[in-house]
């Protein structure tokens, strides 16, 4: 279908979206490209209408997508079509017909505090300097709660050892700062002194052997490896410990404004959903504690 890359190359390289986001994009339309070629013979976006899109849904549900991927979808259609309006492509939007299948709200899952002290206390990563660089992408996303995109940019001159701070760049390249604590920012500073002997001139904070930049799934494949000597979720990814710091952070009676700035979130709808969990826990704690419960 006409303009797709034109979407991707602006989203690309204007709107600066992470290469993970890209690619998710990419896949959706080229899907969906696909889907009216071969059932409503389409080419044109300008063809495409709301009976076209509700069939493609169909299609996704039958095949057992879930309703959330569903929206995702559906969201990148309708930044495919409002891209199109803005350049004057379309006259009209056929998604402002849709309606988005019902999502039920899912909870962050999450590592408890035990288990995160077992994996980082006991002797688990070894003692070269993989294993400490690996030990060390675990604490960065424990102790910051940042994104797997924000991690894998990291470099060393992000790290201002004086302020104990790490910047980070987020969504739509909006930049943060992260406090450290004393402790971690000494081990951040020794990692990197170690770094830098065993893979000298890489500038990423956490390299590959090669001394270029960690590829997402090396980093998931690391983050599953160590999660899974200390717990049997079934979800075991760098979003699960984003979700751990964010969870732990907000049990301990942190405000919710302080962990959405710390998150990166653009509003305080997207954090409240750890209340859910810290209610949950509410409720586990007064009906072990309450005589008549």
């Amino acid at each position: 279908m006409k303009y797709i890359e034109d979407l991707i190359h602006y989203l690309q390289y204007q709107k600066r979206y992470s290469e993970h986001t890209i690619k998710a994009y990419h896949a959706d339309l080229n899907h969906f490209s696909a889907f009216c070629q071969s059932n409503f013979q389409i080419e044109e976006p300008a063809k495409v209408t709301d009976k076209v899109i509700r069939n493609w849904m169909v299609e996704l549900m039958e095949g057992k997508v879930s309703a959330r991927s569903v929206n995702r979808k559906l969201s990148t259609l309708k930044t495919y079509f409002k891209f199109l309006m803005k350049e004057g492509k379309l006259d009209t939007n056929p998604l402002s017909v849709i309606v988005a299948p019902k999502v039920s709200k899912r909870l962050p899952v999450f590592v408890e505090e035990a288990k995160m002290d077992q994996l980082l206390d006991e002797d688990n990563f070894g003692d070269d300097y993989f294993g400490y660089r690996n030990k060390m992408i675990i604490e960065t996303f424990y102790f910051t709660g940042i994104r797997l995109s924000e991690l894998i940019n990291l470099c060393d001159q992000d790290l201002d050892f004086y302020n104990q701070t790490i910047k980070v760049l987020g969504k739509r390249n909006k930049e943060r700062l992260i406090p450290l604590t004393r402790d971690f920012a000494t081990k951040l500073k020794e990692y990197t002194i170690l770094k830098n002997t065993n893979i000298p001139g890489a500038s990423n904070l956490f390299p590959d052997k090669n001394g270029k930049k960690l590829y997402p799934n090396a980093v998931y494949r690391v983050v599953r490896r160590y999660l899974t000597i200390v717990t049997s979720i079934e979800k075991k990814s760098p979003h699960v410990l984003r979700h751990s710091f964010a969870t732990h952070l907000l049990n301990k009676g942190a405000e919710l404004n302080a962990i959405k700035e710390l998150l990166g979130h653009s509003n305080l709808s997207a954090t409240q959903i750890y209340t859910h969990n810290s209610f949950e826990k509410l409720i586990r704690i007064y009906k072990q504690a309450h005589p008549r419960a």
